[in-house]
């Protein structure tokens, strides 16, 4: 568990990292594959996202279940011969195992995202989602918080 620390009075602080609550056993794609086996692969893990690494485990961009919606099905291009390198996020937001757990989800709640690539030299060490951070009670407000800012934005849109 993280570091506890006094603050003012009886108020206790905790200070939990990524790496405590991230999700170690990632499932990745290759910016080769076809978006087809990207939505078996979201299917049969019940999941929303998947990084799309390189060989050697670097980052490369990242394909959700919406990116495959709007960008594949929505565009009527054929699933089964678009590669993933043609619908997935570039510009990912990632954070490191190291790093505090409330800042992640001020990260998630500021670029309106739901699940963060935790990375440590460029390479996929993990996933970190909201679902994750809501399930620690001393971050529920967080979560919340994020959560709320990401769907009145989703709203507005």
């Amino acid at each position: 568990m993280g570091m506890c620390r006094l603050r003012s009075g009886a108020e206790w602080m905790v200070n939990m990292l990524v790496n405590e609550l991230m999700r170690g056993s990632v499932i990745t794609v290759d910016p080769a594959d076809t978006v087809s086996s990207a939505a078996r692969l979201l299917y049969r893990y019940n999941i929303g996202a998947l990084p799309v690494c390189s060989e050697d485990g670097r980052l490369k961009g990242i394909v959700t279940d919406r990116d495959i919606v709007l960008r594949c099905v929505a565009a009527e291009t054929d699933p089964e011969n678009t590669p993933i390198r043609e619908i997935m996020s570039r510009n990912v937001v990632s954070v490191s195992p190291d790093d505090d757990v409330r800042e992640a989800a001020r990260l998630m709640a500021s670029d309106q995202i739901r699940r963060l690539p935790v990375t440590q030299d460029g390479k996929i060490v993990g996933m970190l989602s909201l679902g994750d951070i809501s399930k620690t009670h001393s971050y529920s407000m967080e979560a919340s918080k994020a959560l709320t800012e990401i769907s009145s934005n989703v709203n507005r849109k």
